[in-house]
Formats: structure tokens, C-alpha cells, sequence
């Protein structure tokens, strides 16, 4: 059910970060790496399955935003997820 924004104390920008800040141009990434930057966590942060789960809500939907930014590679192994990096050609 929507909730009414005078609900809140606080509203801030949907800013996200841009891709060439919140990634090394030399490094690749999973989408749980980057779910654990966009929230100015480490790439390898221990974190709790549920919380993960609410992370990649947010990160999946950004990797498809920025897209056009991005180079994919196929994962090394079958029991490994793929990576993301910049497209820096």
C-alpha cells in the first residue's frame, strides 16, 4: 500500500553512484561486489543473507541503468556468478 510522503521526516535524491566512480576501470565485479559499494561497503564485507538480498535490489536494477557503461565476462566456473566491469575501450 503507497504510504503518504508526509509519513516521513525526511525525503532525499535517488542519486546513484555513476559507474567510473564506484568502479576500478582495471578490476571486474559481481553484482554482490557491487551491491556492497553502492552502499560504501568493501566488495568482500560479511554481510547477513537477508541484507544481501535487499542490496541486490538495489544493484540489479543499476547494472541494467547503466548497461551501456559496462563490459560483461562469464563466470570462470559453473558455481561462480558473472562479472561487471567499465567499458573503457
Amino acid at each position: 500500500m503507497p504510504v503518504a510522503k508526509s509519513e516521513f521526516d525526511d525525503l532525499y535524491p535517488c542519486d546513484f553512484y555513476e559507474p567510473a566512480a564506484l568502479l576500478d576501470d582495471d578490476r571486474m565485479y559481481t553484482v554482490y561486489e557491487i551491491a556492497r559499494l553502492l552502499q560504501d561497503l568493501e566488495p568482500d564485507a560479511d554481510i547477513d543473507r537477508g541484507t544481501e538480498d535487499v542490496l541486490l535490489d538495489w544493484a540489479i536494477p543499476w547494472v541494467m541503468l547503466h548497461a551501456g557503461a559496462l563490459v560483461v565476462a562469464e563466470p570462470r566456473t559453473d558455481d561462480e556468478p558473472g562479472y561487471y566491469g567499465l567499458d573503457t575501450s
